[in-house]
């Protein structure tokens, strides 16, 4: 098998993405993961260019990946010894460094204000230089393909004066990201036929005709052993190559897993969707639920025949399984599910089911009107598990909420601006006792902290038993739509949680009051958490619940799974001993 080599630029190319600058403590962080995941190279940033790559590199960790540093080959008027931009980039002492330099005509002439010739001279004395201090040395061909396509004589002299410079990769460029698969596959043959070696040559595209990864994989079809990219995509513009895609293609899509090798294992790959999900949790982005082989939706299936025929095969709907990217099947709730869908998410939530079962069929009815009213369960996984749990007489009462209140009001503070101070008052019954708990929440620093702020607060403070539960619990997400306009416009409130298990999950909320749909979907939200928290002291050893099958007076009856429950005076839910 031929060997591919896996460059990852999230640490300097990525971070030219709009509104995004990663500390020297968030670099470490990305840094270990890239090399526990198996790339090859970790390009960490350009040193002395900003204050945090230096002090990055001036401490950067050891790794089995090649950390490499980022620069600009020599400027003109100067030697490569001498050149003080070139010498920050030396003195981080990696053991690669790649630089940048001209390789269209037009940029040397019109952005550098140099000859061609001078331009060359520049690029090969760079390389050189590297070569002589002992590192490895990559050129990165800036606008090659634009170049090539404008001057192919002159685009590929650079390039050969930087290969005969002892260059060991000569990577080329689609900086302004227009070129097509296509077009990409064409040239990156026709470098190989001048005599640059396949095993050589590397590939760096940008996403701004959402070909960035097409274009990768066209260029190791007409031989480049060298990708560049980064973890989703980040990128200046739209964006570059996702390597979060790519890796997970390269291994398991035909050709390319049969033919090529990487040092990224099956097992490592496993953890891809985590390593996703953390980078986006670090620059506080919501995942891209649509996202390859890594998105909440990519293995989601929402037509009923869709889900049956899930049931008896995955392979009729899932062109890899979800398992070998660390992800997960779901099969969303909607008003185009039938029976097949209901019984398999149900399944996948850990409840049992007979086929047949009369309530299948009023979950279905439940979900379908209170869709009609602007619901979507689709889109909250959670409501539907406690729904269904609830329709099946298996939802337990963890608390009951007798009434609550938010205020908002509006005051001057010290640097006379006006801002808000919300303030909740939330009573519980837990156990049979009366809890009130207030909370109030400040947006004095112009964050967004409001009612629903005051009211998570509030609900969190005392829960009794429970309350222990929900330290690590974590609201991410709160998505505000208008379902049905004009004066009586209904809301729905979508939030999504998190807790320090690494579950993710989302729960709705409807009403014509905001805060009340934002309540309703706080109230799903931790009911799910404390459901799912079943190793918890608070369930006093229960393991699984059930539904009574007759009504009881006290002490231990039979229940659905042929085990005996907690009677509570009549048929509602027990749990299973």
């Amino acid at each position: 098998m031929e060997r591919l080599y896996l460059y990852d630029t999230t640490l300097r190319d990525g971070q030219q993405t709009q509104g995004v600058q990663f500390s020297v403590d968030e670099k470490r962080q990305v840094t270990a993961v890239l090399d526990q995941l198996g790339v090859d190279y970790i390009e960490g940033g350009w040193p002395g260019a900003n204050p945090t790559d230096s002090a990055f590199f001036d401490a950067a960790p050891q790794t089995r990946a090649r950390m490499t540093a980022f620069g600009m080959t020599k400027r003109s008027g100067q030697s490569a010894e001498n050149d003080d931009v070139l010498a920050a980039v030396m003195n981080a002492g990696t053991g690669a460094v790649c630089l940048v330099g001209k390789s269209h005509d037009f940029h040397v002439t019109e952005a550098l204000g140099v000859s061609l010739a001078e331009n060359i001279q520049n690029v090969a004395a760079s390389m050189a230089h590297i070569v002589t201090q002992g590192r490895e040395s990559l050129f990165d061909a800036e606008h090659f393909f634009d170049g090539y396509k404008s001057n192919p004589d002159y685009a590929l002299s650079v390039c050969q004066a930087a290969l005969g410079a002892g260059a060991r990769w000569i990577v080329l460029c689609d900086t302004n990201g227009g070129t097509l698969p296509d077009e990409i596959r064409r040239i990156v043959r026709e470098v190989i036929a001048a005599g640059i070696p396949g095993d050589r040559l590397g590939i760096h595209t940008h996403n701004d005709t959402q070909t960035a990864i097409a274009g990768s994989l066209a260029a190791v079809d007409a031989g480049a052993r060298q990708i560049q990219g980064t973890l989703n995509g980040l990128g200046e513009r739209c964006g570059n190559a996702n390597l979060i895609a790519l890796i997970p293609t390269l291994l398991l899509k035909q050709p390319y897993a049969s033919r090529f090798k990487t040092n990224v294992t099956p097992e490592a790959l496993t953890d891809i969707t985590r390593i996703s999900r953390m980078l986006d949790d670090i620059l506080n982005r919501v995942p891209q639920k649509q996202a390859a082989y890594v998105g909440a939706s990519a293995f989601a299936h929402k037509a009923g025949l869709h889900a049956s025929a899930i049931i008896k095969n995955p392979a009729t709907y899932e062109h890899v399984p979800p398992e070998t990217v660390g992800n997960t099947r779901i099969i969303p709730m909607s008003n185009q599910a039938g029976q097949s869908n209901l019984r398999k998410r149900l399944s996948d939530a850990g409840i049992s089911v007979n086929k047949g079962d009369p309530a299948l069929a009023r979950i279905l009815e439940r979900i379908k009107a209170r869709e009609v009213h602007g619901y979507s369960y689709d889109t909250a996984q959670a409501s539907f598990e406690l729904l269904a749990l609830d329709e099946l007489g298996r939802l337990p009462r963890f608390f009951e909420v007798k009434r609550y209140r938010v205020t908002v009001e509006r005051r001057r503070n010290k640097y006379n601006s006006m801002v808000s101070l919300s303030e909740a008052v939330v009573v519980v019954k837990v156990d049979g006792e009366k809890k009130l708990s207030v909370s109030e929440s400040h947006d004095e620093t112009g964050s967004d902290r409001g009612p629903v702020n005051a009211l998570w607060r509030a609900l969190a403070k005392d829960l009794g038993r429970f309350s222990d539960q929900l330290s690590d619990m974590r609201l991410v997400d709160f998505k505000v739509r208008i379902t049905q306009g004009g004066t009586a416009a209904v809301t729905r409130v979508i939030i999504d949680s998190e807790d320090g298990a690494g579950r993710y999950w989302s729960t709705v909320g409807v009403s014509p009051n905001i805060v009340d749909a934002s309540f309703e979907a706080l109230l799903d939200a931790i009911r799910w958490k404390l459901l799912h928290d079943r190793s918890d002291p608070a369930w006093r050893g229960y393991s699984d619940l059930c539904r009574v099958s007759a009504p009881v007076r006290s002490g231990p009856v039979s229940c659905d799974h042929g085990g005996t429950t907690r009677g509570t005076g009549r048929a509602v839910s027990a749990l299973c001993l």
